[in-house]
């Protein structure tokens, strides 16, 4: 695969940005993943890179999808215009007869409209795109299951402090790596994307293929690849308190708390000063980088 010029590596503090990357993860994080997309615009247009597989899990799934698909701006510009409308989140957990949210009904309507056929063109015929899913027991209450893998989710997230988790298992959440390009090529890329961010109880779990499925952020917040192999740049939405020292991985994160709250949808500001801190941290790093 051809490489992008070499303007050596790029740093942020005490972080070195790997020059090309191999691979490419859009960690989780509900709307806090615009600061993806104000990373990757940056990038974009001053240091484009070139990675052979990309992951993406929960709001990363989106971020990864809008990228690959060369959205730049629309899939902000498509999700602030949705925001315009609503002014409260006071019916978050209202679901329908057909048990969907009003916060889901928005999401997915808004991925449709981003994800048109160009884009799941351009996908299909990408680099390796894979999007992480998860599926909870199968104890016939898919909502009531899927909001006590939430809790359990949200306590091992601030009691460990990592991205990569270990209760999920136990509790018996599965998760699995989803050909996204295939899905592209089926016609199913949007039913993907909205499958991999859905967070019981504001979102009802929905099936995919013959499963009901959840967030699979709950399962790893930051998907490796497979195969997992060469140089791997992180995009993590958050900062973790303890992250593993492994070869050929680097993980970065916002250098402030992102603007933008996981599920707040009634605020498009937000979204945009998230982007604008992407951006802004992009540019720090850039200007960081030996011979800038």
């Amino acid at each position: 695969m051809k490489r992008a010029p070499s303007r050596g590596p790029l740093s942020f503090g005490m972080v070195h940005l790997p020059e090309n990357p191999d691979q490419l993860v859009f960690s989780g994080g509900g709307l806090r993943c615009f600061w993806q997309g104000g990373v990757m615009s940056v990038l974009d247009d001053q240091h484009p890179l070139r990675p052979a597989r990309v992951t993406g899990v929960s709001g990363g799934a989106l971020a990864g999808a809008a990228w690959l698909a060369g959205l730049k701006h629309r899939f902000l510009d498509e999700m602030c215009a949705a925001f315009e409308q609503r002014d409260s989140n006071i019916d978050l957990f209202a679901a329908d007869e057909n048990g969907i949210t009003p916060h889901q009904e928005l999401y997915c309507a808004v991925v449709d409209k981003v994800l048109d056929d160009d884009a799941a063109q351009k996908i299909a015929e990408g680099p390796s795109f894979q999007v992480l899913i998860a599926h909870p027991p199968d104890t016939g209450h898919p909502t009531l299951t899927g909001t006590a893998l939430t809790l359990a989710y949200e306590a091992e997230l601030h009691s460990v402090g990592s991205p990569h988790f270990s209760w999920a298992e136990k509790l018996g959440l599965s998760a699995r790596l989803v050909d996204a390009n295939q899905a592209a090529r089926d016609g199913r890329l949007v039913d993907l994307i909205t499958a991999a961010a859905v967070i019981p109880p504001v979102f009802e779990p929905p099936l995919w293929e013959g499963r009901r499925v959840v967030d699979g952020g709950m399962a790893d917040q930051a998907p490796m690849p497979d195969p997992d192999r060469g140089e791997t740049l992180i995009l993590l939405t958050r900062e973790y308190k303890r992250l593993p020292d492994v070869t050929g991985r680097t993980y970065l994160h916002p250098s402030h708390e992102t603007p933008a709250d996981k599920i707040d949808f009634t605020d498009p500001q937000k979204l945009r000063d998230t982007w604008a801190l992407g951006e802004r941290d992009a540019k720090a790093w850039l200007d960081a980088a030996p011979g800038a």
